[in-house]
C-alpha cells in the first residue's frame, strides 16, 4: 500500500472557497471515482494550508486515477466555476509513504 500526504497552500483570502469546494464537491468526485481519503486536516495556526491523505494499491493506480481525475467533466466545471474569482491553490506539495513494518498501532 502506497500512501500519499498532499499539502495544499492556499491563495490569501481563498480558504473558504476550498473548503467549499472540497466539501459540496471534490470529495464527492474522488468517492465516485474511487479515490481512497484517508483523512483531512486544517492548519492549526490557521495558516492557509489543507492536508489530507490518500492512499493507493501501486504508483500505477495512483497515476491511472489522477489522470482520470483531471479528465473528469464534473471535476473540470466545478473547478472552472470556482475559481471565477481567482486561483484557489497556490501550490501542492506531495509526499509519498509506505508505513512501518515495525508499526503495529
Amino acid at each position: 500500500m502506497i500512501y500519499e500526504l498532499r499539502i495544499y497552500t492556499i491563495h490569501p483570502g481563498r480558504i473558504d472557497a476550498i473548503r467549499k469546494r472540497f466539501s459540496e464537491h471534490t470529495l464527492g468526485i474522488f468517492a465516485r471515482l474511487g479515490m481512497q481519503v484517508c483523512d483531512f486536516w486544517e492548519d492549526l495556526e490557521d495558516q492557509p494550508k489543507l492536508y489530507y491523505t490518500m492512499k493507493y494499491e501501486s504508483m500505477e493506480e495512483r497515476t491511472r486515477q489522477w489522470d482520470t481525475f483531471s479528465q473528469d467533466k464534473e471535476w473540470n466545471e466545478v473547478k472552472r466555476l470556482s475559481e471565477q474569482d481567482g486561483k484557489i491553490v497556490e501550490s501542492v506539495e506531495q509526499v509519498f509513504m509506505k508505513r512501518a513494518a515495525y508499526f503495529h498501532g
